[in-house]
């Protein structure tokens, strides 16, 4: 497979990435800049914050399915290989796998921010499991990527002041 193959799928995964449709969900709905409330995401779980479930159950599923796009556009036009650099598509396995052990300690702690941190660390040995030792390796890589993008959120875990996820309020 050449390069550019990669390389676009690479492109494709990371501009279908970057649509915010937290950001633009929460404009279409009326309710306040989402980047002001919370943590200042633009992810489902901030999205929930607006008190609005409907619109961040929107944002999940189309975050979800922007990932989806770039992975089966990607293996559609040039195969599993560069779907991997798209989105790291291989199975359903291991994201059933990341959305259980979310839920899990979502639903036991209230920290959004810690069940993506334990979900992440643990995708990797899932994918390791399987037998897909070179997603694995991507994925622990992706994995660290996101501790150091979420280290505002671990030093709020550590110091108690992170905020948590309040469905009654939502």
């Amino acid at each position: 497979m050449s390069w550019t193959a990669y390389l676009a799928a690479f492109a494709l995964g990371y501009l279908l990435g970057s649509i915010p449709f937290g950001l633009v969900l929460t404009r279409l709905a009326g309710t306040q800049d989402i980047r002001a409330i919370g943590s200042g995401s633009i992810g489902a779980t901030n999205v929930l914050r607006t008190g609005r479930k409907g619109v961040a159950a929107a944002t999940l599923l189309l975050d979800v399915l922007k990932g989806t796009l770039a992975v089966v556009l990607a293996d559609w036009l040039s195969g599993r290989d560069v779907a991997l650099v798209a989105g790291l598509g291989v199975s359903w396995i291991p994201p059933i796998a990341f959305a259980v052990i979310w839920l899990v300690v979502a639903g036991l702690t209230r920290y959004s921010s810690l069940a993506s941190l334990t979900a992440c660390a643990a995708t990797p040995a899932v994918l390791w499991g399987m037998g897909n030792e070179r997603e694995a390796l991507l994925f622990l890589l992706l994995s660290v990527l996101a501790f150091i993008a979420h280290r505002a959120n671990i030093a709020r875990l550590m110091n108690r002041s992170e905020g948590k996820i309040n469905l009654r309020k939502a």
